[in-house]
């Protein structure tokens, strides 16, 4: 079991990987709260010449104080790592709300659409724009997903990595990026554009998404996809309603000069229909100073990390196992449906830890994947390259009760639509062995679940 601890935080399991940052579950020893710890290697940061990216992120993360922004807590720093502490969202993503019930009704889109234009018309006022924002997928393959939602089903958008602030002259933005199925046809056309407009136009795609249940824009070739977004050549089910109808098509106006603004659509009836406005707290202190501290190699500054190594997988303990759940309902640790493989899947099983390293090693080695082992953790990566690169996936065993364990399987890189093939097919070779039924995995969770009431786990 490794133990590690990162100042007054207490380290837990991988909950999310990209090219350049791990985040991993963590918890404040002094306070008990749950957050998300975003860990970045110094030496990669400068390899890649990321420094200035990482403090535009940070800073701009300390400048955006809003209920459905997912809130930056403090940055710390060692010798190799640079930590962002970040809130801990428990609700899931949004993407997996739509995938669940292939769309969601009106009354709901429109409670998250609300949400979503509250959050990025206070970003605008503080001259952020985030430039990728997104909610769902392709008929080819899923999306980085940055809109997640709390575990009172509010809406809580994250990820700044790609936002900007405006630093030409003209005031406008010259970086084209983002997913190409949610730009603006001003930000392909690579002339700059208003990170405003751009914005804007995002967030119409992404209403047609929790509508619809799939994208206005998606087609095979680039060629093709761009010439329908310029012309903004898409049609709206028979289901939406004319007022959805009539705000969306202002939204997706290709013309950024006359497409509809932020105030425009505050005043549009079907948006103000059942509308909350979000309550915002005070500002406060919003100093960038310790920004610059973080890429600072004074010791005084580093904080301090603490290593137990000791033999047997990772310990999860009852209040990191409780987070998982939807509520207090264990049941959604253990993926009852193949059918929904999501990015981050788990099983559960009764096998020795170690014999269970061992048959998922010769379960991938059998289907062409080269395994890395460290302790209990394994990386199976593949031999030949996808669409999107190699696909690589991570695994862990983590020890739940004596004699019981919680396998977790997430995609680390590549195309999630070979992820979703390599699990299934992973799971079916496996399933003689460590795979269990539903009615097993409804008693073992009710079973974790008197554990952790009771604070045996």
């Amino acid at each position: 079991m490794v133990m590690r601890k990162v100042g007054k935080y207490e380290i837990g399991r991988t909950i999310g990987e990209g090219t350049f940052a791990k985040v991993k579950f963590a918890q404040n020893t002094e306070t008990g709260e749950s957050v998300a710890m975003k860990v970045l290697n110094k030496e990669t940061i400068l390899k890649h010449k990321m420094v200035d990216q990482i403090k535009r992120e940070i800073s701009i993360m300390k400048l955006v104080r809003h209920p459905n922004v997912v809130r930056l807590h403090e940055v710390l720093a060692s010798r190799t790592k640079i930590y962002i502490i970040l809130e801990f969202v428990t609700g899931g993503e949004l993407f997996d709300k739509i995938v669940d019930q292939g769309r969601l009704t009106e009354i709901e889109s429109r409670k998250y659409f609300q949400q979503l234009i509250d959050a990025v018309d206070y970003c605008h006022s503080k001259g952020v724009y985030h430039r990728d924002l997104k909610a769902s997928l392709s008929t080819r393959a899923f999306l980085p997903e940055n809109l997640l939602l709390d575990s009172q089903g509010n809406l809580k958008i994250s990820d700044f990595g790609l936002s900007a602030l405006p630093q030409q002259e003209d005031g406008l933005l010259h970086t084209t990026c983002g997913t190409p199925n949610y730009v603006a046809p001003e930000v392909l056309d690579n002339n700059g554009y208003d990170g405003a407009a751009a914005d804007i136009w995002s967030c119409g795609v992404i209403l047609y998404v929790l509508m619809a249940g799939f994208l206005p824009f998606d087609e095979v070739d680039l060629v093709t996809l761009y010439r329908k977004i310029h012309e903004a050549e898409f049609l709206c089910p028979s289901w939406f309603s004319p007022g959805a109808r009539s705000l969306i098509s202002r939204i997706l106006d290709p013309n950024p000069q006359t497409r509809i603004q932020m105030f425009g659509i505050r005043k549009d009836d079907w948006f103000k229909r059942n509308y909350v406005p979000v309550r915002l707290a005070d500002d406060e202190d919003g100093t960038l100073d310790d920004i610059e501290a973080v890429f600072d190699d004074s010791e005084d500054q580093f904080v301090k990390e603490q290593r137990d190594i000791n033999e047997g997988p990772s310990m999860m303990n009852a209040f990191e196992l409780i987070t998982l759940s939807q509520g207090l309902n264990l049941s959604a640790l253990f993926d009852r449906r193949q059918d929904l493989v999501k990015r981050q899947t788990r099983f559960i099983s009764k096998c020795p830890a170690k014999e269970l390293l061992a048959r998922m090693e010769d379960t991938a080695k059998s289907m062409g994947y080269k395994v890395y082992k460290r302790g209990y953790k394994m990386r199976f990566e593949g031999l030949t390259a996808g669409r999107t690169g190699q696909l690589a996936v991570a695994v862990e065993v983590f020890e739940v009760a004596p004699s019981l364990y919680m396998v977790e399987v997430r995609k680390a890189v590549g195309d999630t639509l070979e992820y979703h093939k390599f699990y299934k097919s992973f799971c079916t070779n496996l399933r003689d062995t460590v795979w269990k039924s539903a009615g097993d995995a409804n008693e073992q969770s009710s079973q974790l679940l008197r554990g952790a009431s009771s604070g045996v786990l």
